[in-house]
């Protein structure tokens, strides 16, 4: 039987971000990916000039028709206007496939510096937290979610209703060191070394990494593991802003 895993997330025409990245992250992983657009935007991987939602109504139908084709062993969610649609997606998600794992990567602002959400209902993210199998917040965003100036703090909130992934790419004291909250327990993710330049679109490789591994079976732990290390080998393939995906 094929592994296939989705993709829930924006359509980025530079192929940086968004659906077509998460795709090809799938594909160089050996599962099979597909994806549910729910924005348009206009930029490259340097620009960012617009974005142009589509409907919830339109969302859950393009997943509807996949669905009863495919059954998504682990969903990645990725872009989301608000979080009126990202529960009402999660909610639909719930019911047609209970037993789907599902990665939220929380994407608050585009690295071009377009921002997406100013006000967050934190009562409202939390009660959608605890339907969420991981999310992957980099430092700046652990806090935004939360409300709280630290971001350590930031993702014990988190952990409250789901795993967590803090990602360390912003992180002013331990850059590139990322940490896993799951339950009680938490464990430190260090960089394995290489030589790595700034990409448009790490952070939806990374979580889409880790779909693809936690589709083939691994264990959280080992899951964030390779796909941290799928994303170093990503940022240091060229000195460009586009990286080249390896199978």
């Amino acid at each position: 039987m094929k592994n296939y895993v989705l993709s829930i997330a924006g359509f980025d025409p530079s192929g940086g971000a968004g659906v077509l990245a998460d795709v090809k992250t799938f594909e160089s992983h050996s599962v099979t990916g597909m994806s549910v657009v729910t924005a348009l935007t206009f930029q490259n991987d340097a620009e960012f000039e617009a974005v142009k939602w589509m409907k919830q109504e339109e969302i859950l139908q393009q997943y509807d028709v996949l669905n009863r084709r495919f059954k998504f062993s682990v969903i990645k969610i990725g872009l989301i206007e608000n979080l009126e649609v990202l529960g009402a997606i999660v909610t639909h998600l719930r019911a047609s496939a209970p037993h789907c794992l599902i990665v939220w990567d929380p994407i608050l602002k585009a690295s071009a510096g377009f921002t997406f959400h100013e006000n967050m209902d934190r009562f409202r993210l939390f009660q959608i937290l605890k339907s969420i199998t991981l999310v992957t917040p980099n430092t700046d965003e652990a806090k935004l979610l939360t409300g709280k100036e630290n971001e350590m703090q930031a993702a014990e909130e988190l952990v409250k209703y789901c795993a967590v992934l803090l990602k360390g790419g912003h992180s002013a004291e331990q850059l590139g060191t990322d940490y896993l909250f799951v339950q009680d327990k938490m464990e430190r993710l260090t960089p394995f070394g290489l030589e790595v330049s700034p990409k448009h679109g790490s952070g939806c490789v990374l979580s889409s990494a880790i779909a693809a591994q936690l589709a083939k079976g691994e264990n959280m732990l080992n899951a964030c593991l390779q796909a941290k290390k799928y994303t170093e080998q990503f940022l240091s393939s060229n000195s460009t802003l586009i990286g080249t995906h390896y199978a």
